[in-house]
């Protein structure tokens, strides 16, 4: 199948792409270091002012494969456009805002801008020459590990020494900066589903399924596991993933294509994507909180946010050279064993934890560890989908796998929160997360991460000549004996 013509000068193109990917992660950890003081900020109770941070997390869940779909049938570059939209009015949104509602709205439009990166993964396939795109792929997935990382310490020095406001006119700078290099240096290409109709029952149900099970998951600690909000939102999810399921099995035009990730290379390189967010976002909870905690525990180390955010900003460093590294180790052995080795190196750096939570320099070692896996993994999966589906479902297959890497993140945050929040111990009259409760994360991480490395040597290696690869493919998948 004959599709867009890779372009020779696509070194702006790239660079570009990961530059949005960053910002959207920065946006999502532009609230962290605020998270403490939002209450008081926003005159509102602390119930309240959790949704400033749940909001985006489930808006972006059901607009990121929104995103890749409209993708595939409107355009990629115009859909980066539209993306880039929200991203500065929910900035502005929030700079302007003094109470929880606006601050709301402003974070679920920040959400509406996460499809940047499968988009922008989408997008590489068609305009980056075949010997740079495994590599170019590493670097935009790894993208929003980057932002993540380095965001944390940004926002921390800008909430300490200047006033939070500038946090969010600084991100719709940012915002407005992505659109104008995506309009000037990312060309258009042809969609690849044109012609197609957009899915609308089937991103209602997708959206009404999502919303309730990463609601149920995210808030299920604070109203009770056994609580009937908590059972009745699982239950509402099942139903009606379920009812979605059935539909897109019958319409002509599905939002997702259930067929083509119920292929075994799509459907276990999911299942593995879902344990790396997990494995990825444990270590994420857990070095802030020991960085922070007082040294009167025995176990905290004391740091201000600001300085435990600069011990963990070398991983971030570390995914931008660990990423073009990896793109060279999927041209060398295929992306299936660059996310087998992704999974075990972060496996490594939470056992490396358990022997080093005691220092900070020892923390950052186990984040450059960890993140570098992270790295690995991150720019494997995408390579991996993409080498499975069509040309025309490329933006949508790489929105799904961002949602199952979300939904990673969710669990991790979800699980690990119920481990700290049940091993506790007091002092000084408040009752903390204890030492124990953290090791029992960083084994949890390591274990998970562990079982991701399993899942992932499952997935079956590409065989010339088969259905999958009559559409362009990531380079490394043709060659018949590369796994």
């Amino acid at each position: 199948m004959d599709g867009p013509q890779p372009t020779a000068r696509s070194g702006g193109v790239v660079a570009t792409l990961a530059l949005a990917g960053t910002v959207a992660a920065i946006m999502q950890t532009l609230v962290t270091p605020l998270i403490a003081e939002m209450p008081q900020l926003l005159h509102t109770s602390s119930s309240n002012a959790a949704w400033v941070v749940t909001v985006t997390l489930l808006v972006a869940g059901v607009c990121v494969p929104v995103s890749g779909r409209l993708g595939d049938l409107i355009g990629k570059r115009r859909m980066l456009l539209v993306c880039a939209v929200p991203l500065v009015i929910g900035s502005v949104v929030c700079a302007l805002a003094s109470s929880v509602l606006p601050m709301i709205v402003g974070r679920g439009l920040q959400g509406m801008g996460m499809g940047m990166v499968p988009l922008g993964i989408a997008l590489l396939r068609d305009v980056v020459p075949a010997e740079k795109l495994s590599s170019s792929i590493a670097l935009v997935s790894a993208s929003m590990g980057i932002g993540g990382a380095i965001g944390l310490p940004l926002a921390a020095a800008v909430a300490q020494y200047a006033n939070w406001r500038v946090l969010f006119w600084g991100s719709a700078g940012l915002a407005l900066l992505i659109g104008a290099l995506i309009f000037f240096v990312v060309p258009d290409v042809p969609a690849g589903a044109k012609g197609q109709r957009f899915d609308a029952p089937g991103a209602v149900g997708l959206a009404i399924g999502l919303v309730s099970l990463l609601l149920a998951i995210s808030k299920g600690a604070d109203w009770g596991w056994a609580s009937g909000t908590t059972l009745g939102l699982f239950a509402l999810a099942v139903v009606a993933l379920l009812v979605w399921g059935c539909y897109e099995l019958r319409t002509r035009d599905p939002l997702i294509d259930l067929r083509t990730t119920a292929r075994p290379r799509v459907l276990l390189t999911n299942a593995a994507s879902i344990l790396i967010g997990v494995g990825m976002y444990a270590f994420m909870l857990i070095a802030p909180q020991l960085l922070q905690f007082p040294e009167a525990t025995g176990y905290g180390l004391g740091r201000s946010m600001l300085a435990a955010g600069l011990y963990l900003a070398p991983g971030g460093v570390m995914m931008m050279i660990v990423s073009p590294l990896g793109g060279k180790l999927i041209n060398a052995r295929g992306p299936k064993f660059a996310l087998v080795s992704g999974a075990l190196v972060i496996s490594a750096g939470y056992g490396i934890g358990l022997a080093l939570m005691g220092s900070a320099w020892g923390l950052m070692i186990v984040g450059i560890v960890i993140n570098s896996g992270v790295a690995l993994a991150y720019g494997a999966m995408p390579a991996l989908i993409m080498s499975a589906v069509p040309l025309s479902e490329t933006a949508a297959a790489n929105g799904f796998n961002a949602l199952m890497r979300s939904l990673g993140t969710t669990i991790g945050s979800a699980v690990i929160g119920v481990v700290l929040a049940q091993m506790t111990v007091t002092v000084g009259g408040y009752t903390i997360a204890s030492e124990d409760g953290f090791r029992t994360g960083l084994v949890i991480g390591c274990g998970v991460a562990l079982v991701s490395a399993a899942v992932a040597c499952l997935i079956p290696a590409m065989r010339a000549g088969t259905a999958e690869t009559e559409d362009d493919t990531a380079p490394a998948e043709k060659a018949p004996t590369r796994a």
